[in-house]
């Protein structure tokens, strides 16, 4: 029975899934790095492609590391006002650790501090934990919560045709509604009279026209009536 027991087993041990969500998520973190020279360079920023069941395991765990880095913000805004553009072990450095402002910045980075390590202890990267507090939680300081987005791919996975999806950062490829525009109303105009048809008609010549009477008339007549008027004129 599973009870209080949450999570996918994802066929590995235990040791072996912390580590591969571990990766995963720092993988993920270090494609928004500066990669214009490596060797091995992300193919989009802030995207992976894996499988629906490792992107549904590892989406908390990044979700959980930006809130951290978010909450940190405002104390590494603090601190870099009170910190000293001195060099270090210079004399106007040792003058600004002995007094009042460098206690002050002390207090000030140390939640951020506390934050750095624990996202580290999460990530196991150092270098994806500085990309987290640099460049992403920045983006999302005005996000409550929903940084990643789950996407499935068509074409399965070669092999075993396992459902891949892509894992990414939400605001960067986000879908924009467009309203369509309004139909556009065209009045319709009355329709004009046309002079040029009565004066055709008054320009019918006489005998054309009374041909033409004499015709209409023959045809509403039927055959007895044309006979008895050739009777009666004999």
């Amino acid at each position: 029975m599973r009870h209080r027991r949450s999570g996918r087993i994802l066929g590995r041990s235990p040791s072996h899934r912390r580590a591969m969500l571990k990766n995963l998520a720092a993988s993920l973190l270090l494609t928004e790095r500066d990669a214009e020279f490596d060797d091995n360079a992300p193919a989009e920023k802030g995207r992976v492609v894996t499988t629906i069941a490792k992107a549904k395991e590892v989406r908390p765990i990044i979700e959980r590391c930006i809130t951290i880095a978010r909450q940190t913000l405002e104390d590494q805004r603090k601190a870099d006002s009170l910190d000293s553009t001195a060099e270090r072990n210079s004399e106007e450095w040792r003058q600004w650790r002995s007094s009042q402002q460098w206690n002050e910045w002390n207090q000030a980075i140390a939640p951020v501090l506390t934050a750095r390590r624990r996202a580290i202890q999460i990530l196991g990267n150092k270098e994806a934990v500085s990309i987290l507090f640099d460049t992403v939680a920045p983006r999302f300081e005005e996000r409550p919560g929903g940084y990643t987005r789950i996407m499935r791919l068509a074409k399965p996975r070669l092999g075993d045709a396992g459902t891949r999806v892509i894992l990414e950062f939400v605001g960067e490829r986000d879908r924009v509604k467009v309203s369509a525009p309004e139909p556009i109303q065209v009045e319709q105009e009355s329709p004009e009279f046309d002079e040029t048809s009565d004066s055709a008609k008054d320009s019918v010549p006489e005998e054309v026209a009374e041909g033409n009477a004499t015709e209409s008339a023959q045809a509403e007549m039927g055959p007895e009536d044309g006979k008895k008027t050739e009777s009666e004129s004999e």
